[in-house]
Protein backbone atom coordinates (compact mmCIF):
# COMPACT_ATOMS: atom_id res chain seq x y z
CA UNK A 1 0.00 0.00 0.00
CA UNK A 2 1.39 3.33 -0.75
CA UNK A 3 2.09 5.98 2.35
CA UNK A 4 0.50 8.46 0.52
CA UNK A 5 -2.86 6.87 1.29
CA UNK A 6 -4.01 6.49 4.69
CA UNK A 7 -4.76 3.88 6.37
CA UNK A 8 -8.35 3.49 7.46
CA UNK A 9 -8.18 0.64 10.59
CA UNK A 10 -5.58 1.47 12.44
CA UNK A 11 -4.79 -1.00 15.57
CA UNK A 12 -6.16 -0.05 18.64
CA UNK A 13 -4.72 0.90 21.82
CA UNK A 14 -5.17 -1.92 23.85
CA UNK A 15 -3.41 -0.24 26.92
CA UNK A 16 -5.34 3.23 26.84
CA UNK A 17 -8.39 2.51 24.54
CA UNK A 18 -11.57 1.03 25.61
CA UNK A 19 -12.32 -2.19 25.04
CA UNK A 20 -14.23 -3.08 21.90
CA UNK A 21 -15.62 -6.52 22.15
CA UNK A 22 -19.52 -5.38 22.48
CA UNK A 23 -21.37 -2.50 22.10
CA UNK A 24 -20.07 1.45 24.38
CA UNK A 25 -22.75 2.45 26.70
CA UNK A 26 -23.67 5.83 25.54
CA UNK A 27 -26.68 5.77 28.32
CA UNK A 28 -27.70 3.91 31.65
CA UNK A 29 -30.78 3.79 33.30
CA UNK A 30 -31.69 4.71 36.62
CA UNK A 31 -34.59 4.78 38.79
CA UNK A 32 -36.50 7.81 39.21
CA UNK A 33 -39.07 8.84 41.82
CA UNK A 34 -41.33 11.14 39.91
CA UNK A 35 -44.44 13.11 41.82
CA UNK A 36 -47.79 11.11 41.00
CA UNK A 37 -50.52 13.65 40.31
CA UNK A 38 -52.59 12.39 42.88
CA UNK A 39 -49.92 14.07 45.07
CA UNK A 40 -49.42 17.16 43.21
CA UNK A 41 -53.03 17.94 43.26
CA UNK A 42 -54.24 17.13 47.14
CA UNK A 43 -54.58 20.76 48.84
CA UNK A 44 -53.59 18.92 52.19
CA UNK A 45 -50.50 17.46 51.15
CA UNK A 46 -50.75 13.67 51.37
CA UNK A 47 -48.95 11.48 50.40
CA UNK A 48 -52.03 9.44 48.44
CA UNK A 49 -49.84 7.22 46.41
CA UNK A 50 -47.93 5.71 49.34
CA UNK A 51 -51.18 4.93 51.77
CA UNK A 52 -52.74 3.50 48.96
CA UNK A 53 -50.18 1.08 48.38
CA UNK A 54 -50.23 -0.04 52.07
CA UNK A 55 -54.09 -0.49 51.79
CA UNK A 56 -53.64 -2.63 48.67
CA UNK A 57 -51.07 -4.30 51.06
CA UNK A 58 -54.20 -5.19 53.34
CA UNK A 59 -51.60 -3.09 55.84
CA UNK A 60 -55.03 -0.32 56.75
CA UNK A 61 -52.89 0.57 60.08
CA UNK A 62 -49.55 1.68 58.47
CA UNK A 63 -52.07 3.34 55.44
CA UNK A 64 -54.07 5.32 58.21
CA UNK A 65 -50.61 6.32 59.84
CA UNK A 66 -48.72 7.15 56.06
CA UNK A 67 -52.20 9.26 55.63
CA UNK A 68 -52.85 10.98 58.92
CA UNK A 69 -48.90 11.99 59.09
CA UNK A 70 -50.04 14.75 56.87
CA UNK A 71 -53.98 15.05 57.52
CA UNK A 72 -55.44 14.41 60.95
CA UNK A 73 -59.08 14.18 59.63
CA UNK A 74 -59.19 11.31 57.40
CA UNK A 75 -62.72 10.13 58.01
CA UNK A 76 -64.25 13.75 57.79
CA UNK A 77 -61.79 14.44 54.60
CA UNK A 78 -63.33 11.06 52.54
CA UNK A 79 -66.74 12.76 53.31
CA UNK A 80 -66.44 16.47 52.62
CA UNK A 81 -63.59 16.59 50.31
CA UNK A 82 -64.15 17.54 46.93
CA UNK A 83 -61.09 15.05 45.88
CA UNK A 84 -59.48 17.71 43.25
CA UNK A 85 -56.74 14.09 43.92
CA UNK A 86 -59.25 12.11 41.54
CA UNK A 87 -59.59 15.09 39.11
CA UNK A 88 -55.88 15.03 38.48
CA UNK A 89 -55.60 11.25 38.34
CA UNK A 90 -54.11 9.63 35.43
CA UNK A 91 -56.13 6.39 36.06
CA UNK A 92 -59.60 9.07 34.84
CA UNK A 93 -57.36 8.74 30.72
CA UNK A 94 -57.92 4.82 31.23
CA UNK A 95 -60.88 4.28 32.62
CA UNK A 96 -62.19 6.05 35.53
CA UNK A 97 -60.12 7.20 38.90
CA UNK A 98 -59.25 6.10 41.51
CA UNK A 99 -62.19 6.18 44.22
CA UNK A 100 -59.20 7.92 46.19
CA UNK A 101 -62.04 9.48 48.99
CA UNK A 102 -63.65 6.50 49.18
CA UNK A 103 -60.71 4.83 50.39
CA UNK A 104 -59.63 7.73 52.91
CA UNK A 105 -63.17 7.39 54.43
CA UNK A 106 -62.46 3.45 54.58
CA UNK A 107 -59.57 3.93 56.59
CA UNK A 108 -60.70 6.85 59.08
CA UNK A 109 -63.87 5.47 59.81
CA UNK A 110 -61.63 1.77 60.46
CA UNK A 111 -59.25 3.76 63.06
CA UNK A 112 -62.49 5.34 64.33
CA UNK A 113 -63.76 1.41 64.86
CA UNK A 114 -60.56 0.21 66.26
CA UNK A 115 -59.49 2.81 68.34
CA UNK A 116 -56.27 3.51 67.00
CA UNK A 117 -54.12 6.72 68.61
CA UNK A 118 -51.98 8.98 67.04
CA UNK A 119 -47.81 8.57 67.93
CA UNK A 120 -46.92 10.13 71.26
CA UNK A 121 -45.66 13.89 70.98
CA UNK A 122 -41.74 14.55 71.51
CA UNK A 123 -40.48 15.62 74.44
CA UNK A 124 -42.31 19.42 75.03
CA UNK A 125 -39.81 21.84 73.39
CA UNK A 126 -41.11 24.53 76.22
CA UNK A 127 -42.71 26.39 73.50
CA UNK A 128 -46.77 28.06 72.97
CA UNK A 129 -48.99 28.43 70.50
CA UNK A 130 -51.97 30.22 70.44
CA UNK A 131 -54.68 29.19 67.82
CA UNK A 132 -57.53 31.56 67.09
CA UNK A 133 -60.59 29.27 65.46
CA UNK A 134 -61.14 25.88 65.84
CA UNK A 135 -62.37 24.76 62.09
CA UNK A 136 -60.21 22.56 59.67
CA UNK A 137 -57.25 25.31 59.67
CA UNK A 138 -56.69 25.96 63.34
CA UNK A 139 -57.01 21.83 64.09
CA UNK A 140 -54.56 20.94 61.54
CA UNK A 141 -51.89 23.59 62.46
CA UNK A 142 -52.90 22.63 65.92
CA UNK A 143 -52.25 18.92 65.35
CA UNK A 144 -49.12 19.47 63.61
CA UNK A 145 -47.33 22.03 66.15
CA UNK A 146 -48.14 19.28 68.67
CA UNK A 147 -46.71 16.44 66.88
CA UNK A 148 -43.38 18.53 66.93
CA UNK A 149 -43.20 18.93 70.60
CA UNK A 150 -45.35 22.54 71.39
CA UNK A 151 -47.76 23.38 73.33
CA UNK A 152 -51.13 24.52 71.66
CA UNK A 153 -53.94 26.31 73.16
CA UNK A 154 -57.12 27.37 70.39
CA UNK A 155 -59.51 29.73 71.53
CA UNK A 156 -62.95 29.49 69.37
CA UNK A 157 -66.06 31.71 69.78
CA UNK A 158 -68.08 28.98 69.15
CA UNK A 159 -69.88 26.06 71.80
CA UNK A 160 -68.29 23.64 70.12
CA UNK A 161 -65.16 23.04 68.00
CA UNK A 162 -65.39 21.74 64.44
CA UNK A 163 -66.00 25.89 62.93
CA UNK A 164 -67.63 25.60 59.34
CA UNK A 165 -67.21 21.70 59.48
CA UNK A 166 -69.75 21.53 62.10
CA UNK A 167 -72.13 24.63 61.59
CA UNK A 168 -71.38 25.33 57.77
CA UNK A 169 -71.85 21.19 56.29
CA UNK A 170 -75.11 19.57 56.82
CA UNK A 171 -75.40 16.39 59.14
CA UNK A 172 -76.69 14.62 56.18
CA UNK A 173 -72.86 15.08 54.61
CA UNK A 174 -70.52 15.03 58.01
CA UNK A 175 -72.20 13.07 60.85
CA UNK A 176 -71.21 15.51 64.20
CA UNK A 177 -70.43 11.95 66.06
CA UNK A 178 -67.69 11.33 62.94
CA UNK A 179 -66.24 15.06 63.98
CA UNK A 180 -66.38 14.68 67.48
CA UNK A 181 -64.02 11.75 67.19
CA UNK A 182 -61.31 13.26 65.13
CA UNK A 183 -61.46 16.71 66.93
CA UNK A 184 -61.11 14.32 70.22
CA UNK A 185 -58.02 12.59 69.18
CA UNK A 186 -56.58 15.80 68.56
CA UNK A 187 -57.01 16.79 71.76
CA UNK A 188 -55.31 13.34 73.28
CA UNK A 189 -52.21 14.49 72.03
CA UNK A 190 -52.70 17.49 74.82
CA UNK A 191 -53.80 20.37 72.38
CA UNK A 192 -56.43 22.29 74.44
CA UNK A 193 -59.42 23.95 73.28
CA UNK A 194 -61.50 26.33 74.64
CA UNK A 195 -64.73 27.56 73.15
CA UNK A 196 -67.48 29.96 73.86
CA UNK A 197 -64.39 32.05 73.78
CA UNK A 198 -64.03 35.43 71.07
CA UNK A 199 -60.76 37.20 70.68
CA UNK A 200 -61.28 41.08 71.03
CA UNK A 201 -57.73 41.86 71.98
CA UNK A 202 -55.52 39.85 70.49
CA UNK A 203 -52.23 41.56 71.39
CA UNK A 204 -53.75 41.39 75.51
CA UNK A 205 -54.26 37.43 75.02
CA UNK A 206 -51.14 36.67 73.52
CA UNK A 207 -49.74 38.51 76.12
CA UNK A 208 -51.39 37.36 79.27
CA UNK A 209 -51.13 33.59 78.11
CA UNK A 210 -47.04 34.02 77.13
CA UNK A 211 -47.77 32.63 73.84
CA UNK A 212 -44.19 32.72 71.46
CA UNK A 213 -46.47 32.38 68.51
CA UNK A 214 -50.20 33.04 67.13
CA UNK A 215 -51.60 31.59 64.31
CA UNK A 216 -55.10 32.88 63.47
CA UNK A 217 -57.88 30.69 61.48
CA UNK A 218 -61.45 32.47 61.54
CA UNK A 219 -63.91 31.05 59.30
CA UNK A 220 -65.71 32.67 57.13
CA UNK A 221 -69.05 33.23 59.01
CA UNK A 222 -70.42 35.98 57.98
CA UNK A 223 -72.60 36.16 54.99
CA UNK A 224 -72.37 38.65 52.35
CA UNK A 225 -75.68 40.73 51.83
CA UNK A 226 -77.53 42.42 49.37
CA UNK A 227 -80.33 45.03 49.91
CA UNK A 228 -83.47 43.32 48.49
CA UNK A 229 -87.16 45.28 48.57
CA UNK A 230 -89.39 43.68 50.96
CA UNK A 231 -92.72 43.89 52.71
CA UNK A 232 -92.90 42.74 56.43
CA UNK A 233 -94.43 39.57 55.32
CA UNK A 234 -91.59 38.00 53.63
CA UNK A 235 -88.61 36.63 55.76
CA UNK A 236 -85.16 36.78 54.15
CA UNK A 237 -82.77 35.26 56.17
CA UNK A 238 -78.64 34.74 55.40
CA UNK A 239 -77.58 30.96 54.74
CA UNK A 240 -74.68 30.70 57.00
CA UNK A 241 -76.82 32.21 59.89
CA UNK A 242 -78.95 29.44 58.73
CA UNK A 243 -77.36 26.59 58.66
CA UNK A 244 -75.69 27.56 62.02
CA UNK A 245 -79.16 27.78 63.73
CA UNK A 246 -80.13 23.98 61.85
CA UNK A 247 -76.77 22.63 62.91
CA UNK A 248 -77.08 23.87 66.26
CA UNK A 249 -80.02 21.74 66.67
CA UNK A 250 -82.95 24.71 66.03
CA UNK A 251 -85.71 23.96 63.81
CA UNK A 252 -86.47 27.83 61.99
CA UNK A 253 -89.84 28.35 60.54
CA UNK A 254 -89.14 29.09 56.62
CA UNK A 255 -93.21 28.11 55.47
CA UNK A 256 -93.58 25.79 52.47
CA UNK A 257 -91.67 27.51 49.67
CA UNK A 258 -88.12 28.71 50.15
CA UNK A 259 -85.89 30.96 47.29
CA UNK A 260 -82.12 30.20 48.08
CA UNK A 261 -80.48 33.17 46.18
CA UNK A 262 -76.75 32.43 45.34
CA UNK A 263 -74.88 29.70 42.91
CA UNK A 264 -71.95 28.27 45.24
CA UNK A 265 -71.83 25.18 47.66
CA UNK A 266 -73.20 26.92 50.37
CA UNK A 267 -76.93 27.75 48.66
CA UNK A 268 -76.96 24.36 47.30
CA UNK A 269 -76.47 23.36 51.06
CA UNK A 270 -79.44 25.76 52.20
CA UNK A 271 -81.71 24.37 49.36
CA UNK A 272 -81.14 20.91 50.73
CA UNK A 273 -81.55 22.08 54.06
CA UNK A 274 -84.64 23.54 53.59
CA UNK A 275 -85.96 20.38 51.67
CA UNK A 276 -85.22 18.37 54.73
CA UNK A 277 -86.44 21.02 57.15
CA UNK A 278 -90.31 20.37 55.69
CA UNK A 279 -90.42 22.43 52.54
CA UNK A 280 -92.02 21.36 49.71
CA UNK A 281 -91.09 23.39 46.99
CA UNK A 282 -86.88 24.42 47.39
CA UNK A 283 -85.41 26.58 44.00
CA UNK A 284 -82.22 28.28 43.74
CA UNK A 285 -81.95 32.13 41.93
CA UNK A 286 -79.12 31.85 40.31
CA UNK A 287 -78.09 35.07 37.76
CA UNK A 288 -75.32 33.18 35.72
CA UNK A 289 -75.10 29.82 33.75
CA UNK A 290 -74.70 26.57 35.17
CA UNK A 291 -71.34 26.44 33.77
CA UNK A 292 -70.35 29.58 35.45
CA UNK A 293 -71.76 28.47 38.95
CA UNK A 294 -69.05 28.53 41.68
CA UNK A 295 -70.65 24.86 43.21
CA UNK A 296 -69.39 21.99 42.85
CA UNK A 297 -70.87 20.48 39.94
CA UNK A 298 -71.92 17.27 41.86
CA UNK A 299 -73.58 19.50 44.46
CA UNK A 300 -75.96 20.96 42.35
CA UNK A 301 -76.46 17.18 40.59
CA UNK A 302 -77.48 16.18 44.45
CA UNK A 303 -79.74 19.02 44.87
CA UNK A 304 -81.49 18.39 41.46
CA UNK A 305 -82.08 14.64 42.31
CA UNK A 306 -83.67 15.86 45.64
CA UNK A 307 -86.24 17.99 43.63
CA UNK A 308 -84.73 21.60 44.06
CA UNK A 309 -84.98 23.41 41.07
CA UNK A 310 -82.22 26.01 39.98
CA UNK A 311 -83.29 29.05 37.85
CA UNK A 312 -80.22 29.54 35.67
CA UNK A 313 -80.08 33.74 34.66
CA UNK A 314 -82.17 34.80 37.32
CA UNK A 315 -81.40 37.53 39.28
CA UNK A 316 -83.87 38.63 42.27
CA UNK A 317 -85.61 42.31 42.08
CA UNK A 318 -87.79 42.38 44.82
CA UNK A 319 -89.79 39.87 47.76
CA UNK A 320 -93.41 40.97 48.65
CA UNK A 321 -93.95 37.51 50.20
CA UNK A 322 -95.06 35.33 48.86
CA UNK A 323 -94.28 36.85 45.40
CA UNK A 324 -90.82 37.01 44.51
CA UNK A 325 -89.84 39.19 41.17
CA UNK A 326 -86.88 37.86 39.25
CA UNK A 327 -85.13 39.70 36.27
CA UNK A 328 -84.27 37.50 33.31
CA UNK A 329 -80.38 37.69 32.55
CA UNK A 330 -78.88 37.10 29.17
CA UNK A 331 -75.11 36.81 28.61
CA UNK A 332 -73.40 39.28 26.88
CA UNK A 333 -70.46 38.85 24.13
CA UNK A 334 -68.09 38.07 26.58
CA UNK A 335 -69.92 36.06 29.07
CA UNK A 336 -71.06 38.14 31.45
CA UNK A 337 -74.76 37.95 32.90
CA UNK A 338 -76.77 41.37 31.38
CA UNK A 339 -80.11 42.38 32.50
CA UNK A 340 -82.59 42.28 30.10
CA UNK A 341 -85.52 44.36 31.47
CA UNK A 342 -88.23 41.24 31.43
CA UNK A 343 -89.31 39.72 34.95
CA UNK A 344 -91.16 36.85 36.51
CA UNK A 345 -92.83 36.17 39.56
CA UNK A 346 -92.06 33.61 41.75
CA UNK A 347 -93.57 31.88 45.09
CA UNK A 348 -91.73 32.09 48.04
CA UNK A 349 -92.61 32.28 51.73
CA UNK A 350 -88.59 32.82 52.86
CA UNK A 351 -85.50 33.79 50.79
CA UNK A 352 -81.80 32.16 51.94
CA UNK A 353 -79.20 34.89 50.86
CA UNK A 354 -75.91 32.72 49.87
CA UNK A 355 -74.14 35.15 48.30
CA UNK A 356 -71.12 34.36 49.79
CA UNK A 357 -69.21 34.65 53.23
CA UNK A 358 -66.34 36.82 55.05
CA UNK A 359 -64.21 36.62 57.83
CA UNK A 360 -64.57 38.82 60.77
CA UNK A 361 -60.86 40.23 60.47
CA UNK A 362 -62.39 43.35 63.14
CA UNK A 363 -60.07 42.19 66.13
CA UNK A 364 -56.98 42.21 63.84
CA UNK A 365 -57.26 46.15 62.99
CA UNK A 366 -55.46 47.33 65.77
CA UNK A 367 -52.66 45.23 65.22
CA UNK A 368 -49.36 46.64 63.85
CA UNK A 369 -48.35 46.01 60.79
CA UNK A 370 -51.37 43.46 59.90
CA UNK A 371 -52.11 44.03 56.09
CA UNK A 372 -55.83 43.62 54.42
CA UNK A 373 -56.48 42.84 50.79
CA UNK A 374 -59.30 45.01 49.28
CA UNK A 375 -61.70 42.10 49.42
CA UNK A 376 -61.19 41.87 53.65
CA UNK A 377 -58.55 39.24 54.12
CA UNK A 378 -55.30 39.12 55.71
CA UNK A 379 -52.29 39.47 53.65
CA UNK A 380 -49.52 36.62 54.59
CA UNK A 381 -46.07 35.52 53.19
CA UNK A 382 -45.27 32.65 51.94
CA UNK A 383 -44.67 31.17 55.25
CA UNK A 384 -48.31 32.23 56.01
CA UNK A 385 -46.61 35.42 58.33
CA UNK A 386 -48.26 38.27 58.65
CA UNK A 387 -46.44 42.01 58.83
CA UNK A 388 -46.37 41.68 62.57
CA UNK A 389 -43.81 39.47 63.94
CA UNK A 390 -44.52 35.57 65.12
CA UNK A 391 -48.56 36.34 63.98
CA UNK A 392 -49.28 33.95 61.42
CA UNK A 393 -52.54 33.75 59.31
CA UNK A 394 -54.35 30.83 57.03
CA UNK A 395 -57.86 28.99 56.00
CA UNK A 396 -60.79 31.25 54.85
CA UNK A 397 -59.15 34.67 55.98
CA UNK A 398 -56.57 34.83 53.73
CA UNK A 399 -56.37 34.59 49.77
CA UNK A 400 -57.23 31.07 48.81
CA UNK A 401 -60.03 29.16 47.53
CA UNK A 402 -62.56 28.18 50.99
CA UNK A 403 -63.01 24.76 51.34
CA UNK A 404 -62.10 22.56 54.46
CA UNK A 405 -59.10 20.46 52.48
CA UNK A 406 -57.20 23.65 51.71
CA UNK A 407 -57.66 24.84 55.11
CA UNK A 408 -56.39 21.67 56.53
CA UNK A 409 -53.23 22.13 54.42
CA UNK A 410 -52.78 26.06 55.36
CA UNK A 411 -52.37 25.00 59.05
CA UNK A 412 -49.83 22.27 58.12
CA UNK A 413 -47.73 24.15 56.16
CA UNK A 414 -48.20 27.12 58.23
CA UNK A 415 -47.04 24.80 61.54
CA UNK A 416 -43.69 23.80 59.40
CA UNK A 417 -42.96 27.72 59.47
CA UNK A 418 -44.22 28.44 62.93
CA UNK A 419 -41.93 25.61 64.01
CA UNK A 420 -39.05 27.03 62.43
CA UNK A 421 -39.85 30.57 63.75
CA UNK A 422 -39.87 29.41 67.14
CA UNK A 423 -36.00 27.59 66.38
CA UNK A 424 -35.01 30.86 65.45
CA UNK A 425 -34.77 29.06 61.80
CA UNK A 426 -36.79 29.15 58.38
CA UNK A 427 -38.21 26.53 56.84
CA UNK A 428 -37.53 25.58 53.60
CA UNK A 429 -39.73 22.58 51.97
CA UNK A 430 -38.28 20.16 49.99
CA UNK A 431 -37.70 20.16 46.39
CA UNK A 432 -40.76 18.23 44.59
CA UNK A 433 -40.02 15.74 41.61
CA UNK A 434 -41.66 16.45 38.29
CA UNK A 435 -45.37 15.20 38.02
CA UNK A 436 -45.81 11.31 35.92
CA UNK A 437 -48.31 12.94 33.24
CA UNK A 438 -49.98 9.91 31.77
CA UNK A 439 -48.25 9.85 29.00
CA UNK A 440 -45.22 9.15 30.24
CA UNK A 441 -46.92 5.70 31.05
CA UNK A 442 -47.52 2.49 29.73
CA UNK A 443 -50.99 1.66 30.16
CA UNK A 444 -51.01 -1.58 27.79
CA UNK A 445 -49.74 -3.04 31.35
CA UNK A 446 -52.92 -2.56 32.99
CA UNK A 447 -56.66 -3.44 32.33
CA UNK A 448 -59.61 -1.68 32.44
CA UNK A 449 -61.53 -1.88 36.03
CA UNK A 450 -64.42 -0.52 36.99
CA UNK A 451 -64.67 1.77 39.62
CA UNK A 452 -66.45 0.81 42.73
CA UNK A 453 -69.08 2.80 43.59
CA UNK A 454 -70.52 3.46 47.20
CA UNK A 455 -73.98 2.98 48.21
CA UNK A 456 -76.38 5.75 48.38
CA UNK A 457 -80.18 6.77 49.73
CA UNK A 458 -82.52 6.46 47.76
CA UNK A 459 -83.37 10.66 47.05
CA UNK A 460 -86.66 10.56 47.53
CA UNK A 461 -86.23 9.23 50.86
CA UNK A 462 -83.17 10.92 52.29
CA UNK A 463 -84.81 14.27 52.20
CA UNK A 464 -87.20 13.12 55.08
CA UNK A 465 -84.06 12.95 57.71
CA UNK A 466 -80.82 14.36 58.40
CA UNK A 467 -79.42 11.04 58.54
CA UNK A 468 -76.00 10.43 56.20
CA UNK A 469 -76.70 10.03 52.70
CA UNK A 470 -73.69 8.23 51.17
CA UNK A 471 -72.27 4.98 52.74
CA UNK A 472 -68.65 3.91 53.29
CA UNK A 473 -66.95 1.35 50.74
CA UNK A 474 -66.26 -2.25 52.75
CA UNK A 475 -62.88 -3.89 52.69
CA UNK A 476 -63.14 -5.55 50.00
CA UNK A 477 -64.31 -2.68 47.58
CA UNK A 478 -61.69 -0.59 49.47
CA UNK A 479 -58.70 -2.56 48.98
CA UNK A 480 -59.98 -3.03 45.60
CA UNK A 481 -59.67 0.40 44.80
CA UNK A 482 -56.53 1.27 46.09
CA UNK A 483 -55.26 -1.55 43.55
CA UNK A 484 -56.55 0.29 41.10
CA UNK A 485 -53.70 3.24 41.52
CA UNK A 486 -51.16 2.99 38.71
CA UNK A 487 -48.34 3.82 41.08
CA UNK A 488 -47.61 6.67 38.79
CA UNK A 489 -43.97 8.03 37.99
CA UNK A 490 -42.55 5.10 41.56
CA UNK A 491 -41.30 1.45 41.09
CA UNK A 492 -44.20 -0.85 42.20
CA UNK A 493 -41.75 -4.04 42.14
CA UNK A 494 -44.01 -5.64 39.06
CA UNK A 495 -40.63 -7.48 38.06
CA UNK A 496 -40.85 -6.32 34.57
CA UNK A 497 -37.44 -4.73 34.44
CA UNK A 498 -36.10 -8.12 35.75
CA UNK A 499 -37.79 -10.24 33.20
CA UNK A 500 -37.42 -8.15 30.14
CA UNK A 501 -33.49 -7.26 30.33
CA UNK A 502 -31.32 -9.58 28.10
CA UNK A 503 -28.06 -9.13 30.26
CA UNK A 504 -29.71 -10.01 33.88
CA UNK A 505 -28.23 -7.14 34.67
CA UNK A 506 -31.35 -6.23 36.88
CA UNK A 507 -30.78 -7.57 40.58
CA UNK A 508 -33.96 -7.74 43.01
CA UNK A 509 -33.11 -6.56 46.05
CA UNK A 510 -36.52 -8.34 48.25
CA UNK A 511 -39.71 -7.27 48.65
CA UNK A 512 -39.87 -2.84 49.97
CA UNK A 513 -36.50 -2.94 48.76
CA UNK A 514 -36.88 -2.31 44.77
CA UNK A 515 -34.36 -3.27 42.37
CA UNK A 516 -30.48 -2.77 41.76
CA UNK A 517 -28.98 -2.46 38.15
CA UNK A 518 -25.29 -4.10 37.63
CA UNK A 519 -23.87 -1.82 34.97
CA UNK A 520 -20.79 -3.98 34.65
CA UNK A 521 -23.73 -6.07 32.74
CA UNK A 522 -26.23 -3.37 31.61
CA UNK A 523 -25.37 -2.55 28.11
CA UNK A 524 -28.29 0.58 28.09
CA UNK A 525 -29.77 -0.83 25.52
CA UNK A 526 -32.98 0.28 27.50
CA UNK A 527 -35.30 -2.54 27.44
CA UNK A 528 -35.96 -2.08 30.91
CA UNK A 529 -37.01 1.73 30.84
CA UNK A 530 -39.19 1.11 27.75
CA UNK A 531 -41.29 -1.60 28.87
CA UNK A 532 -41.07 0.11 32.57
CA UNK A 533 -44.94 0.73 32.66
CA UNK A 534 -44.77 3.25 35.61
CA UNK A 535 -41.48 5.42 33.96
CA UNK A 536 -40.06 4.69 36.95
CA UNK A 537 -37.09 3.95 35.13
CA UNK A 538 -35.31 6.80 33.33
CA UNK A 539 -32.09 6.87 30.66
CA UNK A 540 -29.61 9.44 31.36
CA UNK A 541 -26.44 10.08 29.98
CA UNK A 542 -23.12 7.77 30.82
CA UNK A 543 -20.75 9.69 32.57
CA UNK A 544 -17.42 9.29 31.30
CA UNK A 545 -15.20 7.59 34.15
Amino acid sequence: MSTRHRDLTPLPDLLHDQARSGPVRQRRPVYADLLPPCNAGCPAGENIQAWLAAAQAGDYERAWRTLVADNPLPAVHGRVCYHPCESACNRALLDTPVSIHGVERFLGDLALEQGWAFDPPPAPTGRRVLIIGAGPSGLSAAYHLARLGHHVEIHDAGPEPGGMMRYGIPAYRLPRDVLAAEIARIQALGVEIVTRHPVLDLQAERAAGRFDAVFVAVGAHLSRRVDIPAREAGRIVDAVGFLRSVASGERPVIGRRVAVYGGGNTAMDAARVAKRLGADEALIVYRRTRGQMPAHAEEAEEAEREGITINWLRTIQAFDGPALTVEVMELDDEGRPAPTGRTETLAADTVILALGQRSDVGFLRAVPGVRFTPDDTVEVSPSFMTGCPGLFAGGDMVPAERTVTVGVGHGRKAARHIDAYLRAGAYRPPDKHPVAEFDLLHPWYFGDTGRRVQPERDAAARVADFGEIVGGLDATAARYEAARCLSCGNCFECDGCLGACPEDAVIKLGPGNRYRIDYDRCTGCATCAEQCPVHAIEMVPEVPS
